[in-house]
């Protein structure tokens, strides 16, 4: 009841997934990943346990191959179940049960896993995968990821409609505040357009929960900072740090004021004062 793509960063720093179904919350059952480890996405008659299991079977040095037909000969709904996993070297593979409903298949390559089941046909696989093989392989994982799931659902995508869409992506030391490994987590549970609504999360999540790069940090001079001060005072704030705080940018500004993202001085010298 799903489309799916599984996949590594050309870098071999990120894993991810990213998945769209008409099903409820598809997000909470598909996907799930570590970094350093690899990704999977279960799928059709899913079977959760499969995600705990094939991690774990990765964990301790089982290729994606390996750890497929390990999770297959310990169950007997295997007939019933879809599968794709890329392991920590970037090997793939993936599973379609003889049982499961039309159409449903799967392309597997260097780098990705591809699978889907009850879909408008077998375009939806071949659209995502070009778009996979086409995209720009240094662009971040998270929006390789989502314009291969895009084409997917342009090419037909689940035949019985739209309704939830998800995306992980995982890379050491990548979370909130460089202390987890979770890149991306966001989560379209119920919405008549899944899709452009988690690639709105994710320009979102972009802003908001990604650090800045070297390249997007602007030195903070004597003369920026006290530009940077007035502005917080004018808008009412103790200090800059403190405006920084209610508009959650902690991601985007150094503690210390050393360096300010370039977005964060363009929204701060875009806002009207109080008095405009």
């Amino acid at each position: 009841m799903t489309f799916s793509i599984v996949a590594r960063s050309a870098d071999g720093e990120s894993w991810g997934v990213a998945v769209a179904s008409k099903f409820l919350a598809v997000g909470s059952a598909v996907p799930a990943a570590v970094a350093g480890v690899g990704a999977i996405a279960t799928q059709a008659d899913a079977n959760v346990a499969y995600k705990g299991q094939a991690l774990a079977h990765l964990d301790d040095g089982a290729t994606a191959s390996v750890a497929l037909q390990r999770l297959l000969e310990d169950d007997e709904g295997r007939d019933h179940r879809q599968v794709g996993i890329v392991d920590v070297d970037g090997g793939s593979a993936s599973h379609t049960g003889h049982a499961c409903l039309e159409w449903a298949g799967s392309l597997t390559g260097e780098g990705y896993a591809i699978q889907g089941n009850i879909l408008t046909g077998e375009d939806v696989v071949d659209a995502m995968e070009t778009a996979w093989l086409t995209s720009d392989p240094d662009a971040p994982l998270a929006r390789r990821l989502l314009e291969a799931l895009t084409a997917g659902d342009v090419a037909g995508g689940d035949s019985r409609g739209r309704q939830s869409a998800a995306l992980l992506v995982v890379k050491e030391g990548a979370g909130y505040g460089g202390l987890d490994d979770i890149a991306v987590d966001l989560r379209v549970d119920d919405h008549p357009e899944p899709i452009p609504e988690l690639t709105r999360l994710l320009e979102l999540s972009e802003l908001y929960l990604t650090a800045s790069t070297e390249e997007e940090k602007v030195p903070v001079t004597k003369e920026l900072e006290e530009e940077l001060e007035a502005f917080a005072h004018a808008r009412g704030a103790r200090d800059f740090q403190a405006w920084v705080g209610t508009e959650n940018y902690e991601m985007r500004v150094a503690p210390d004021l050393s360096w300010i993202d370039q977005k964060i001085l363009d929204i701060v010298r875009s806002t009207p004062t109080k008095d405009a």
